[in-house]
């Protein structure tokens, strides 16, 4: 007689084994209906899996996450399922969900036309209207191996073969078609909804190996409601207005060659840009105590060995043998070189907290199928600091580099934050001692913010615990920018060590931490963020002083130059090109102000000005714009 226990405390008790969907019923005729998976002690469950012990059990709905998520895993069965009954002979692979969808990958000659995503997306919605029954079955493994043969579904067999012997072999059926999945699932394909869209058809390695066959991976996206299908689509076509790399071009900010993939060439503007960050970042790390440092790109491979990173990430590290065999690696983070400066003199409790900001250039392999313009590249600068201190000064850093993060990212515009608490990895270095405590300090520190925060299990650095700082964009998008991250491990592994007060060597804490995370990954999020209409304090170029005619040249290299004098950076448009034409262009580049003058405005010593997005003109003397602008081109300060 199984006792269920509700999230909100109350029990539930049945006379027998009892499945979710009996749950449901009990609690709510409307939950019933809405109920798509549960949880029992911890772990998802497809509704008619049977309890026949006292358990711990959440329902969940569309309305949740892990609802939303078992749809879209099973509408990427369905789409499988579509696809084998239109195309016969074509193998299945791999389908999970992603963010926002899902993708299953195909082995099959012809390749997917767009013609064809829209055959499959009818398919797909007949098989919702036939309302098929899911049900699990467990097999044996060679029962399992045999039947996935005898269909020719080879990569299906290879996969079996490497689960481990300890693990089930769970099939799932919707009605006849069968597959491969360790679940859960919606009790019938109906309960999927026709909420959904393909995107697109991309190419894709079996089991990412570049060595291996090239399949076809369709991409799809699925919702609980039309509205957020609708809402979602809608997003997406304003992302694509908003691709930083089609404003980039368009602004002549950078672009990228195949020479040195993943890298970027800055052009003046875009360089413009990336120095303005950086100056910005320089004023408001002086004014929190930061000293600036400054380490080598390349190191001896033995110091990544004793740092832990040779280990982790030696298979994404740039390395080089040198002619007397000593191996050297480009690095891949700054932590071990501003080890290295903490370490150079003696350092007692009275210089902690001691914090480092470095501007440090760091390279990273990237498979070439994920770079993604600014967004994921080789090469990148991080802000990053690094700040030495003692266990008892934890929280209090933490907090104060969780307030610098949140009023530099108001200035910048974003003010929609959510935080996310990373605790230790399956695969990690130090005892478990040390990230006790640890986690327990960093937790402590997020708590005392006062700010919403959700965890991620887990998802720890190799080294420490960590707060993911997420930024929401204009159009919706989350994006993950800093981090803070609480060290035991990595001082003590480098030889780092204080005097305390009663004269004895203690290991430092290290806080590592970076705000934008990646100056050109910001940059791209920036750019997308304002659709290329950048704050004036940071637009690369903030004037473009238009003449209407030669005849008043000497007049716009005039005022330019006194423009440029009180620190707004402007430029003149000699060009022998209509007005009109001008402002098209400009407008293009997203130049925030065009300041027009001809003989109007000679004679008073004015400029008239037409802003970004705008198609009326102000005239304005230019002593009053002078004084006006000159403030509004410099960066907020608090």
């Amino acid at each position: 007689m199984p006792n269920i226990k509700l999230p909100d405390g109350n029990q539930l008790s049945f006379s027998e084994a009892v499945n979710g969907t009996q749950i449901a019923s009990k609690i709510s005729s409307s939950l019933s209906k809405k109920a798509l998976v549960m949880e029992v002690n911890g772990e998802l469950k497809d509704l008619s899996f049977l309890i026949e012990k006292d358990s711990s059990v959440k329902i969940f709905t569309s309305q949740h996450h892990e609802g939303i998520e078992t749809i879209r895993h099973d509408t990427a069965h369905i789409l499988a399922m579509a696809v084998q009954e239109l195309f016969p002979g074509t193998q299945v692979t791999i389908g999970p969900v992603i963010e926002n969808g899902f993708y299953y990958d195909f082995a099959r000659k012809e390749p997917f036309t767009e013609n064809d995503l829209r055959k499959i997306e009818q398919k797909m919605i007949e098989i919702v209207d036939r309302d098929e029954i899911t049900k699990r079955e467990v097999w044996e493994r060679d029962k399992a191996i045999d039947h996935f043969k005898k269909k020719g579904e080879t990569y299906k067999a290879q996969l079996i073969e490497s689960i481990p012997n300890n693990e089930e072999i769970s099939i799932y059926f919707h009605g006849k078609w069968n597959d491969l999945c360790r679940g859960p699932h919606l009790s019938s394909t109906g309960k999927v909804g026709k909420y959904f869209k393909l995107m697109k058809v991309a190419g894709a390695y079996w089991r990412g190996d570049s060595n291996n066959e090239m399949l076809q991976r369709i991409y799809g996206t699925s919702w609980s409601s039309k509205k957020e299908l609708d809402e979602y689509l809608k997003r997406i076509e304003e992302a694509e207005k908003r691709d930083h790399r089609k404003l980039g071009k368009e602004m002549d900010l950078f672009h990228f060659r195949e020479e040195s993939p993943g890298s970027v060439f800055w052009h003046r503007k875009g360089w413009s840009l990336f120095q303005n960050l950086i100056s910005y970042m320089r004023e408001k790390q002086n004014l929190a105590g930061y000293q600036e440092i400054n380490t080598p790109e390349i190191l001896d491979r033995s110091l990544w060995e004793k740092s832990g990173h040779w280990e982790k990430f030696g298979a994404n590290m740039f390395t080089s043998t040198t002619p007397d065999d000593k191996v050297f690696a480009i690095k891949p983070m700054n932590c071990p070189g501003c080890v290295q400066v903490f370490n150079q003199g003696l350092k007692s409790y009275r210089d902690l907290p001691l914090k480092m900001s470095e501007f440090g250039k760091v390279h990273r392999y990237e498979p070439s199928g994920a770079l993604h313009g600014l967004l994921r590249v080789r090469a990148f600068t991080q802000d990053d600091a690094h700040i030495f201190c003692t266990e008892d000064q934890i929280t209090k850093e933490c907090l104060s580099v969780t307030n610098l993060i949140l009023e530099i990212y108001k200035d910048l515009g974003f003010e929609n934050i959510i935080l996310k608490y990373s605790d230790r990895p399956d695969t990690r270095v130090g005892d478990d001692a040390v990230w006790d405590k640890s986690e327990k300090a960093l937790l402590k520190a997020i708590k005392e913010t006062g700010l919403e925060y959700t965890i991620n299990k887990g998802e720890g650095a190799f080294y420490g615990p960590k707060i993911e700082f997420v930024l929401r964009d204009a159009i919706g998008r989350d994006w993950q920018c800093g981090t803070l991250q609480v060290d035991l491990n990595l001082p003590n592994r480098l030889g780092a060590t204080f005097i305390d007060k009663d004269g004895s060597k203690k290991v430092p804490v290290m806080l590592h931490r970076a705000l934008f995370g990646s100056l050109e990954r910001f940059i791209g999020i920036l750019i997308e963020h304002y659709s290329g209409k950048l704050p004036f304090w940071l637009a690369p170029i903030q004037s473009i002083v238009i003449p209407i005619s030669e005849d008043f040249d000497d007049y716009a290299k005039k005022i330019n130059k006194e423009i440029n004098n009180v620190g707004i950076s402007s430029e003149v448009d000699l060009k022998n090109h209509n007005l009109n034409y001008k402002i098209r262009e400009h407008s293009l580049k997203k130049i925030p102000l065009l300041l027009i003058c001809g003989k109007k405005e000679v004679d008073s010593n004015t400029v008239t000005i037409r802003r970004l997005d705008s198609n009326k003109q102000e005239n304005m003397e230019l002593k009053k714009f002078l004084k006006e602008f000159s403030s509004l081109s410099k960066p907020p300060r608090n």
